[in-house]
This record gives structure tokens, C-alpha cells and sequence, in this order.
């Protein structure tokens, strides 16, 4: 089998557009200072009634889905032995990475008492019974997780006679030798909390619309975020090759294309099937706000089947629209089964307030300059680059 190579692109770090996620990342971080000095009610809409807003849907349920692409690229080289895709792994790792550590930071920025979530690690605070406690503690071993498999990538960036001096260069083949310990836990890990984030709902009942709320939603949170997963590699791999000219990866996401219509079409079957056998259907087009989004989330999911599922697929433009339109309908169905199809009673609404939303603006711009950072300095994508002759990023 021909090893990969992987080498840094080489540009230039601090470009106009560098610059300009960083403005926001700056603006994110005074409403961030304000929520530690004068509390949550400064700069959110959160209520008793809505205790989860956009911090932790967006960044945390929605975040972490978009941070599976290493999950889901693992679980086909390493599991099913699918090796023609483990060029896509290393930049879905890196992914994966910032998907988690910043949706950890948005938990921080919601918690208020980030010196408290170390309570988490302290046997007598342990609630074993929480679906949450097992959330918090997945979540927080998987962020240690993926870094620790991301470790190679810095080293390999080192001289050899640094590595050598400091006795990293024995880490290096630690590390190298017992990777496979990191990868099964890496694939155990997210498949518990990713179901698991399912499974909180189970405790909100009558609260939320029976067009979502079913003991299915373990399974179906699991099966949305693998196909989130692929979704993302596509999306980061086709914009990374328009912007900076790298070698086309078309002809892979055509094979993978199939893999992620496939989970589609299991997902879409069994949340049907579910709402047939419950019952439920006829709720789907009662032409109201709960059933207008669940036909535009399952509209949203048939597109991406069909143009996987095509001759278009081949296409590295009908390729990112079935990446876009997939990414959409996942984030739209986490987005209405936490908040936009919950109806807590007593009068109690929610809209996300300006802070709110650029904070977690903010903290996705951070994420896309730290991922251009490490793609233009360390070694993370595969073979050989060309010279971009578009605009900077």
C-alpha cells in the first residue's frame, strides 16, 4: 500500500479575510467579558422557560455534529477497513477537533462557573443516573481523545533534533504504536454522546411535538450526525480546493456519496416508519409551524439522497450542494428538536438576543482561522499542493 504524505500549504497566515473573522472573534469576546462580569441576563434571552438557548444548540448540538467528520472517517478506514479513504482522515480529524474544544468553550461561556465543570472528573459528585453527567464526561474524554490522536501532526512538523533533545521523538512512536487504542476509543466515545444527546429529550414529554419526540431519537441523533460527518469532509475539502487549488478529491467523495445517502435513507425510513406506527402522520401536514418544519427538514434530506444517489454526484458542484443541503437538514432538525418545536407552557418564549448570536458567531470564526492556521503550517492535508491563483483565505 503507497503511504500518504502530508505537508502544510504554505501561505500566508494573516490575510484581509483573516482579519476580518478575527474582528468578530474580538467582538465575540466583550459580550463574553460582559457575561462574566454582569451574568447570563446581559447578554442573553435565556429564561426558566428556555434554560438551553443557541449557546449550547448551535454550538454544542449542532457543533459537535459538524465535528464528526473524523468519527465518521475513522469508522470507515479503521472499522470497516475502508483504507481508499484514509487520505480524508487527518483533515477530518482536525475538524472534529475544533467541532468539540469550541463547543466545550460555549459550555464554559453557559455554565458562568467554568471552575465547577472539574466536579464533573470527583466520584462524589458523580450522577450516575444523568443522561447529561454522561454527555459532560463523554464529550469532555473525547476532546482529550482527539487531541491526543492529533499529537503526530505536531510532531511531525518538529526537527528531529528537537524531538530528540526532549525525548519526543519516543512519544512519537508511542503514540505511532498504540494509535489504535486512541481510534477504538474515538469511535466508542462519540457513538455514546451523540446518541445520548437524543436521549435528553426523552425527558421533555408533552413539551416537545410528537413529530419529533419518539424513544427512536438515541438511534436518530447517531445516524444524522455520521451523515453530518461525511457531509462537512466534502463541504471543508471542496472549499479548501477552490480557494487554494489543491488536488481534486472528486472521484473519492463519489464513492462516499453512496455511504452517506445510505445512512440518509435509514434515517429517513425509520422516522417515518415511527411516525406511521405512532399514529403521527397526519400532524406532518396539518399545514401548522410544527409540520411545516418537519417537511421542510425532510425536503431538505431528500435532496442530498437524490443528488448522492445520481450520476451528479461526480460533480464537485453537485457534490457541495448535497453537502450543503444535507448539513442543513441535520442542523435544522437538532435546531427544532431542542427549541423550535419545545413548547415549555406558561407563556414562556425565546429568541436569541444580538450577544447571543455573536458570541456564537464569533466562536465559528475562530474555528475557521484556527483551521486555516493549521493547514497552512502544519502537516494535515495530503499530497502535493499547487500554487492558488485565486484570493487568499
Amino acid at each position: 500500500m503507497t503511504a500518504i504524505t502530508h505537508q502544510p500549504l504554505g501561505r500566508k497566515v494573516v490575510t484581509k479575510p483573516f482579519l476580518v473573522l478575527g474582528l468578530f472573534v474580538l467582538i465575540a469576546a466583550y459580550f463574553i467579558l460582559r457575561r462574566f462580569l454582569f451574568g447570563m441576563g446581559d447578554v442573553s434571552n435565556m429564561s426558566n422557560g428556555y434554560p438551553i438557548g443557541t449557546w449550547v444548540v448551535l454550538d454544542v448540538v449542532i457543533g459537535t455534529a459538524f465535528g464528526c467528520g473524523g468519527f465518521a472517517i475513522a469508522l470507515l478506514v479503521y472499522i470497516f477497513n475502508r483504507n481508499v479513504y484514509h487520505p480524508l482522515m487527518r483533515p477530518a480529524l482536525l475538524g472534529g477537533v475544533f467541532g468539540y474544544t469550541l463547543g466545550g468553550l460555549a459550555v464554559m461561556i453557559d455554565l458562568g462557573r467554568y471552575w465547577n465543570a472539574f466536579n464533573l472528573l470527583l466520584p462524589w459528585y458523580g450522577q450516575p443516573n444523568s443522561v447529561i453527567f454522561e454527555v459532560a464526561l463523554c464529550v469532555m474524554a473525547y476532546i482529550t481523545v482527539l487531541w491526543l490522536e492529533f499529537w503526530p501532526v505536531f510532531l511531525e512538523r518538529m526537527p528531529p533534533a528537537f524531538k530528540q533533545r526532549f525525548g519526543l521523538d519516543k512519544l512519537q512512536a508511542f503514540l505511532k504504536r498504540y494509535m489504535y487504542v486512541l481510534v477504538a476509543v474515538g469511535v466508542l466515545l462519540p457513538t455514546m454522546h451523540q446518541s445520548s444527546l437524543g436521549s435528553v429529550l426523552l425527558i421533555m414529554g408533552s413539551k416537545l411535538s410528537p413529530l419529533w419526540y419518539t424513544t427512536w431519537l438515541p438511534l436518530l441523533y447517531l445516524t444524522s450526525a455520521l451523515a453530518m460527518g461525511y457531509g462537512v469532509v466534502m463541504l471543508e475539502a471542496t472549499l479548501v480546493n477552490r480557494a487554494f487549488k489543491t488536488p481534486s478529491e472528486v472521484a473519492l467523495f463519489a464513492k462516499l456519496s453512496r455511504v452517506a445517502a445510505g445512512l440518509l435513507i435509514g434515517y429517513l425510513a425509520l422516522r417515518w416508519g415511527d411516525l406511521v406506527d405512532r399514529g403521527y402522520l397526519e400532524l406532518a401536514f396539518a399545514g401548522d409551524w410544527d409540520g411545516n418544519l418537519f417537511l421542510t427538514e425532510t425536503a431538505l434530506f431528500l435532496v442530498p439522497i437524490i443528488v448522492l444517489l445520481s450520476r451528479r454526484r461526480a460533480s464537485q458542484r453537485w457534490q457541495f450542494v448535497g453537502a450543503v443541503c444535507l448539513l442543513a437538514a441535520g442542523s435544522l432538525y437538532r435546531l427544532d428538536s431542542y427549541l423550535m418545536a419545545v413548547r415549555p407552557g406558561n407563556g414562556w418564549t425565546y429568541f436569541p438576543s444580538a450577544p447571543e448570536l455573536m458570541i456564537t458567531i464569533g466562536i465559528v470564526c475562530l474555528e475557521i482561522m484556527l483551521y486555516l492556521l493549521f493547514i497552512k503550517t502544519l502537516p494535515v492535508l495530503s499530497g502535493n499542493v499547487a500554487e492558488s491563483r485565486g484570493r487568499p483565505s
